[in-house]
């Protein structure tokens, strides 16, 4: 369980940790150099985009190919085997560049960002431009003519750096990263190489580093002057601190968090020790972080431990209060519970009391008219002196006693009523029963009425074998027509664009289906499911020619009926006979008739005959929605089939009760 898998997350998190507690306080560290001076320390270029893009990296540009990767000896190249190159064929700018990049670079104190350029001789461009992006691409450097991206400005969203670099050759453009508005501790996750007009090759770019040598590495006192230096990467505001006060003033608490925290980020043998443990807690922190992910999140009302006090207020007036009152639920809607708060929870005791005269019968009437079309109340949503009075008083009685006797066990109650005589009669009306019963209120016979949408379509995915009954987890976004959101959608809404889901999202139970409601989706208001603007009890049951023409043509129906056909096919025996009875047994349960089975056949040989002498036709069936299709059974002949099943699943029996 996730609770189990929480708890065993955070004690192998904590083994880690008092590992790494352990090698730090049994490491037998002494400075080799205590008082040395600092000395030179090494530059070395950190090249972050090469001859490929960082891990993780969006890329992205103007053109359908907007990073065109080149080599030799066709076109120059400074490093690696690949350069990039862009050519502007008016005034517009253009470029190429990447966001989201998972490795990120980090920019450190007085880091100097680079990149080399070459440009084209027979057609240098007017401008070139560099932008990072730091989550927002506000730092740019502009070599040239101002006409990038903020032109007219010279601060870090558009640092004029002068002339273009020579022409023809390989040129090294670097800029301080604190220039263009970068400090110390951001990090990049995107790159832009922009240019007006001329063609322009750009190869390694990436940062500047400064940083201490191996010897130097292993002396806190060296570390530390690199940190009191301003040229270090930046470390912990605890740790800074620390650095600010005297080394002869620091106390041993201090020491030892500063040798420490030295010892596990510098020191490169104390380094070498820890990376086992280091790396086991850092793949567990993933692992903790993903299982938080997957743990869905909901609102929770408590009450507060001292209720704050309210009062009457005079003509609303929050400023003007009078007598003061508690909360209570108003006694024209319920009595007193003896023992039970005065407050919502006493109210909700109330509703599930046994002898409460509305909670149970209102909702075994629900669940009634669900499986019966009406129920035993027909006015389900009013069970008032404006409802309609019970067909069957005394069975809504009982039925209602019955359901909280069993521990409102709803279970129990949908298995008692599907096995009962009433609910197994036949829908035929003889003339006597019409003439007794007109509207079926006494259920002479089994009622016939329309499913729901949603049963209609999670019927259909179900004998296809696509439904996925996975219980729980979040809205998803089935097939629908495109462009359905756009005139309803506002800019900044999440839902201003439809997109839909992908795999198994696509076959989820159709309650799990994202409901937007001013674009409610469409196939299943077509089958009349309500809006959700306001509650609905009770559904209409409409017949119009858009319901058909959703069965035939969507595209969740279509691929349906394609994957029954290949279950047809699989299971359903050897011969066209046996496999056509068993898809009727298993949509309509029942086997067909004679008429129908000679009917059916027929038609399988006529599109077999088809499809057989048109395999694109046959392959653009079969390619209808994003599951795929089984390629070892023949195409004609899974298109035939796809014809028949789509005929089974359209018929009325199917979409009907009784």
């Amino acid at each position: 369980s996730q609770v189990a898998a929480k708890a065993q997350y955070a004690a192998d998190h904590a083994a880690a940790t008092a590992e790494i507690r352990k090698i730090l306080a049994d490491f037998d560290y002494k400075d080799p150099a205590p008082d040395a001076p600092l000395g030179e320390l090494s530059q070395s270029d950190f090249v972050w985009i090469d001859d490929a893009l960082p891990a993780g990296a969006k890329a992205q540009g103007n053109g359908a190919n907007p990073w065109q990767f080149v080599g030799a000896p066709d076109h120059p190249v400074y490093r690696g085997k690949l350069s990039t190159v862009r050519t502007g064929t008016d005034a517009s700018i253009t470029q190429h560049f990447f966001t989201d990049a998972t490795d990120k670079l980090k920019i450190g104190e007085n880091s100097r960002l680079f990149a080399y350029v070459y440009l084209d001789p027979k057609n240098p461009p007017e401008t070139i431009q560099l932008q990072f992006n730091d989550g927002q691409w506000d730092h740019r450097a502009t070599w040239g003519a101002d006409k990038a991206f903020n032109a007219g400005r010279n601060d870090v969203t558009n640092k004029l750096q002068g002339k273009l670099p020579e022409l023809g050759k390989w040129v090294r453009l670097e800029v301080p990263a604190a220039d263009v508005g970068l400090k110390p501790g951001s990090e990049l996750n995107g790159w832009a190489f922009t240019q007006v007009k001329g063609t322009v090759h750009w190869d390694a770019a990436g940062v500047v580093t400064t940083s201490l040598s191996p010897e130097q590495s292993r002396s806190l006192f060296a570390w530390e002057q690199f940190q009191k230096s301003g040229k270090a990467p930046g470390v912990p505001d605890n740790i800074r601190k620390i650095l600010d006060v005297d080394r002869a003033k620091r106390n041993d608490a201090q020491k030892t968090q500063l040798t420490r925290y030295f010892l596990e980020k510098v020191h490169p043998d104390a380094q070498a020790k820890l990376a086992g443990p280091i790396a086991r807690q850092a793949e567990i922190n993933r692992k903790q972080q993903e299982l938080e992910k997957a743990i869905p999140s909901t609102l929770v009302m408590e009450d507060r431990k001292d209720p704050r006090q309210a009062h009457i207020l005079e003509r609303g007036e929050y400023t003007l209060k009078r007598d003061p009152v508690k909360s209570a639920v108003p006694e024209w809607i319920a009595p007193a519970v003896p023992g039970a708060p005065s407050n919502r929870l006493g109210l909700a005791q109330w509703l599930v009391l046994e002898d409460h005269p509305l909670t149970a019968r209102v909702t075994v009437n629900r669940f009634w008219q669900q499986f019966f079309g009406i129920g035993l109340v027909r006015t389900s949503e009013d069970f008032g002196v404006q409802g309609e009075r019970p067909s069957h008083p005394e069975l809504l009685d009982w039925l209602a006693r019955d359901f909280v006797k069993s521990g409102w066990d709803v279970k129990k109650f949908l298995k008692q009523i599907v096995m009962s005589s009433t609910y197994q009669q036949a829908s035929v009306v003889t003339a006597d029963k019409l003439a007794a019963d007109p509207e079926n209120r006494l259920l002479s016979h089994g009622p016939r009425f329309r499913l729901d949408a949603e049963v209609i379509r999670d019927q259909a995915l179900s004998v296809s074998g696509l439904l996925v009954d996975r219980i729980g987890g979040k809205s998803v976004k089935p097939y629908q027509p495109a462009g359905l959101w756009k005139p309803v959608g506002f800019g900044g809404s999440n839902t201003a664009t439809f997109v839909q889901d992908k795999g198994e999202k696509l076959y989820r139970r159709s309650m799990y289906t994202f409901w937007k409601r001013t674009s409610p989706p469409p196939s299943m208001a077509t089958f009349d499911a309500p809006n959700r603007e306001t509650c609905t009890v009770r559904r209409a049951r409409t017949n119009t020619p858009l319901q058909a023409l959703v069965l035939m043509n969507d595209v969740q129906f279509v691929e349906a009926a394609r994957r029954f056909a290949e279950r047809t096919v699989v299971e359903g025996g050897d011969n066209p006979a046996s496999q056509l009875s068993w898809a009727f047994r298993s949509v309509l349960s029942r086997r067909p008739s004679e008429t129908e089975l000679k009917s059916l056949l027929s038609l399988y040989e006529e599109y077999r005959t088809e499809f057989t002498a048109n395999p694109e036709a046959a392959m653009k069936l079969l390619a209808v929605g994003e599951s795929a299709r089984n390629e070892q059974l023949n195409a004609a002949n899974v298109a035939a089939w796809t014809m028949v099943t789509h005929l089974i699943l359209n018929l009325s029996e199917t979409v009907t009760r009784g």
